[in-house]
């Protein structure tokens, strides 16, 4: 029987739900399109999606690469062999989350699509309850003071 020591996640569930909640909003942006905003504002939000795609993709990008280097999983069903506390993981517990959130809200911004942005807080809270939670729990028994140590450090989110 496999436990919380073992692994977090019988599923990978943040890209289930991250995909799930795009999937959603292209959905319900065809069935019931939201209103947007008048151009001038639209055309600031559309630069400043721009640069959350930026940053979301250099967070992803920077925390699969420090996993890497650690030699730990970046798959979220899997046990983690180490703690990775420096990188993205210095300001964020969970910066590849944080970074599909944002994206999410980015590719809203951009492309005028509210459902994004009202799809993405929603797809974090799922997220955290169904993989965070389990994912704290797992790093708590595998790894002890040094992961409680880290938490009063650094936050799940930002």
């Amino acid at each position: 029987m496999t436990t919380l020591q073992d692994r977090p996640n019988t599923l990978p569930w943040p890209p289930i739900i991250y995909i799930a909640a795009v999937a959603l909003a292209i959905i319900a942006h065809w069935l019931a399109p939201l209103p947007w905003l008048p151009l001038q504002l639209a055309e600031f939000l559309f630069a400043v999606g721009w640069i959350l795609v930026a940053g979301a993709l250099f967070i992803d990008i920077s925390a699969m690469r420090t996993l890497a280097r650690a030699k730990t999983t970046i798959m979220p069903h899997h046990a983690s062999d180490h703690l990775v506390t420096n990188g993205p993981f210095s300001f964020s517990r969970n910066p590849i989350y944080l970074g599909n959130t944002m994206l999410m809200i980015g590719v809203g911004l951009i492309g005028g699509i509210l459902w994004f942005i009202l799809l993405a807080p929603i797809a974090a809270f799922i997220t955290q309850k169904l993989a965070i939670e389990r994912e704290e729990r797992h790093l708590e028994m595998r790894f002890g003071k040094k992961y409680r140590d880290y938490t009063k450090k650094v936050r799940r989110w930002i």
